[in-house]
């Protein structure tokens, strides 16, 4: 098993700048893993990182089944969560 190393973890620059689109998620869990093997992040950031990314993954796939993109459409489609106020 690794040993905790206080060298800063590659997913984390990734991480800052952000999870748009699925190269970038592909892009930080490869970085995340290799950290986790390095002893980089703890079991406990690894663990929570996985679910969190989990849970992104599970909104993409409830925008596509639930709101598909229409003929043409170029933004990709979206889901209200929570409607707003309707003042």
């Amino acid at each position: 098993m690794a040993s905790q190393t206080s060298a800063k973890p590659r997913s984390l620059s990734l991480a800052k700048s952000g999870v748009q689109t699925g190269a970038d998620f592909a892009n930080m869990m490869s970085a995340l893993m290799s950290d986790i093997i390095e002893g980089r992040i703890s079991p406990e950031v690894a663990n929570a990182t996985c679910n969190a990314g989990g849970k992104l993954l599970k909104v993409v796939e409830m925008q596509y089944k639930f709101n598909p993109p229409k003929t043409g459409q170029t933004e990709s489609p979206s889901l209200v969560l929570a409607p707003g106020s309707q003042d």
